[in-house]
């Protein structure tokens, strides 16, 4: 294993900003940038042995910013929408800045997505890692408590991403970390997703009203586009979005699934037909995101030349459902003064 860092461009203050690259035995390879720690590419080979890139993203720094959809990038302090940004906090009522739509998204104006994080590297015989460290001051976005934050992302000669989430606040707070890659495992110059078949481990998602926020109902999936428990095509789905109001609320899927099981569990499957690449999706978290990329409004080119278009990746956030500091019978996100935010997911790449 070996970690290879260089220049990644100059933000738009001066500072220079570097990329990762974890390359494992078989010349697989994650890069990586401090930069929102945003995952810039992912190699991995087809069944013909032929590595190719299946993240979405750009070629230096400076076509991140802005990054309208959150390519690859890390996000807090709270992954997903809070309801005009506004929620009860131990009594305390609690006004989120709303950067979208009226709403809060993806931590606010100025989330863990626009960051530069503290970079250090570890080489190992089977894996390497990548740890990435901030601190969050107490009020920054409203949010309460300086939030210090280590998120370690590692590489292994199995082709396994892992994400290890850590959290820590001098106060009580609030907390959900999540990573918005997009994956076209056809090759992220390759086109629309469409073709995927994708599997989901669970029963139930989180029903949202027209502006995606959720209206606190888990839905049965038995008998929607959204059983996904024994694989479905995309485009078969997508077929359905007129005639289905939740896939027209998302213009597609853009919804959270409530992952069966506890502890560390796989929660989705992804496969594209023609590659024959597979990618499995591991972790802790109680749901998971699956956003088909339905408002990709990217306007400069991506590492493929040309602009990325609507569903020409999905993401797979795994995450606490979101608003849910406004449903008490979800999944809470809220974290202790002094206790540990821990939390793990692994993308495990392969072929059939």
């Amino acid at each position: 294993m070996s970690i290879r860092t260089a220049p990644f461009g100059k933000l738009p203050c001066g500072r220079e900003v570097n990329l990762y690259t974890m390359t494992n035995a078989s010349g697989a390879s994650v890069s990586i940038t401090d930069f929102g720690g945003i995952i810039v590419s992912i190699n991995v080979p087809d069944k013909n042995g032929v590595v190719g890139d299946v993240a979405l993203g750009y070629s230096c720094a400076e076509n991140y910013d802005p990054n309208p959809g959150y390519l690859g990038a890390l996000i807090g302090r709270y992954a997903n929408r809070i309801h005009h940004g506004k929620f009860t906090f131990q009594g305390k009522e609690m006004q989120l800045n709303a950067n979208s739509n009226g709403h809060h998204l993806h931590g606010g104006n100025e989330g863990f997505d626009r960051k530069v994080w503290t970079a250090q590297m570890r080489e190992t015989a089977g894996s390497d890692e990548l740890k990435l460290t901030i601190v969050s001051p107490d009020g920054e976005e409203n949010y309460p408590g300086t939030l210090k934050v280590c998120v370690t992302y590692s590489w292994s000669d199995k082709c396994e991403l892992g994400i290890h989430y850590e959290a820590i606040s001098d106060k009580d707070t609030i907390v959900n970390l999540t990573n918005h890659c997009y994956f076209n495992l056809e090759g992220e110059a390759s086109g629309s997703v469409a073709g995927h078949t994708i599997a989901i481990n669970a029963d139930k998602f989180t029903v949202v009203d027209s502006e995606s926020i959720p209206t606190g109902e888990l839905r049965d999936v038995t008998g929607t586009p959204f059983d996904l428990r024994g694989g479905k095509v995309l485009a078969d789905g997508f077929a359905v979005e007129k005639e289905n109001e939740q896939l027209t609320f998302g213009q597609g899927y853009d919804h959270n699934f409530v992952l069966n099981g506890q502890g560390m569990k796989l929660a989705a499957t992804v496969k594209a037909p023609v590659s024959g690449r597979v990618m499995e999706v591991y972790t802790d978290k109680p749901g998971i995101q699956l956003y088909t990329g339905n408002m990709i409004d990217c306007i400069k080119p991506g590492k493929c030349g040309r602009l990325y278009n609507k569903r020409d990746g999905l993401c797979l956030e795994t995450q606490f459902f979101p608003d849910s500091v406004n449903h008490c019978d979800f999944p809470s996100p809220e974290l202790k003064e002094g206790e540990k935010y821990d939390f793990t997911t692994v993308y495990a790449f392969s072929v059939k």
